[in-house]
């Protein structure tokens, strides 16, 4: 039985896997008030679910990129369990987790997190079912920088995870009919997705070091080559619908 948590963003999600049924899943929007509210959740999910403690194997939490704070919640009580209990821990990438049910998809997939002040944490993602995997590293970029890696591969793209209504009009207006986005139900990044990648890592008899294992943070480099003369217009304009609406989103700051 493993467990997942991911209290990464101010979207929160739970689940219980056994690796063949997600037996419990639940997954909510939080007021940054991730430390009061996992917990609560969290018991009454193995509760109902007639789950103790000793019954789990593994446990699974998402690693970030996300909020400083956010991260670390759900981090703090992976490491707490695996130690008490004896558990496998197993840390999944946050980006990892919006990507994959969009695996073997045709298209290019670009997964972002809200980073706030009009960023984006981001990467994308490509290649079969069988060979899915990032390509390339994840970053923290203003959205112009999304927009010109985008447009540089001449292809349509799929974009999911924390897409704000701000987003998806930049996205858009700057991309056309490149910019391809998911429906928010497919956008939404479930621990049920984090589980069966951990339950994957699992089977191979992989686990993470609990005294070494620590979130991912973003850090944006001091000189950015859009700032020193790229410019797109047409998202500029629509900058203030990103750091209004859309910030919301996520938990700012995120490193």
């Amino acid at each position: 039985m493993l467990l997942a948590l991911d209290t990464a963003t101010r979207l929160a999600s739970i689940a219980l896997y056994d690796g063949q049924r997600l037996l419990s899943e639940a997954s909510w929007h939080s007021a940054q008030q991730h430390t009061v509210e996992l917990m609560p959740r969290l018991v009454d999910m193995l509760e109902q679910a007639g789950v103790t403690p000793t019954m789990l194997s593994a446990v699974a939490v998402a690693l970030g990129p996300g909020s400083f704070t956010g991260l670390r919640v759900a981090l703090s009580v992976a490491k707490g369990l695996a130690v008490a209990h004896d558990l496998a821990l197993l840390g999944v990438p946050t980006l990892d987790v919006v990507a994959y049910p969009h695996r073997g998809q045709p298209l290019p997939v670009c997964a972002v997190v809200q980073a706030g002040r009009g960023r984006l944490c981001w990467a994308m993602y490509g290649g079969q079912q069988s060979g899915w995997q990032s390509q390339g590293e994840y970053r923290l970029s203003p959205i112009e920088e999304v927009v010109a890696a985008v447009k540089a591969t001449g292809r349509e793209t799929l974009f999911a995870g924390e897409i704000g209504a701000g987003t998806a009009v930049v996205l858009q207006e700057a991309l056309g009919e490149r910019a391809r986005l998911a429906s928010p139900a497919l956008s939404l990044r479930r621990a049920g997705y984090l589980a069966e990648l951990a339950w994957t890592r699992y089977q191979r008899g992989e686990r993470d070091d609990p005294v070494s294992l620590s979130p991912i943070y973003l850090h944006e480099p001091a000189i950015k080559a859009g700032r020193q003369g790229y410019k797109l217009p047409d998202v500029a304009v629509r900058q203030e619908h990103i750091r209004g609406e859309s910030d919301r989103v996520a938990d700012p700051p995120i490193y």
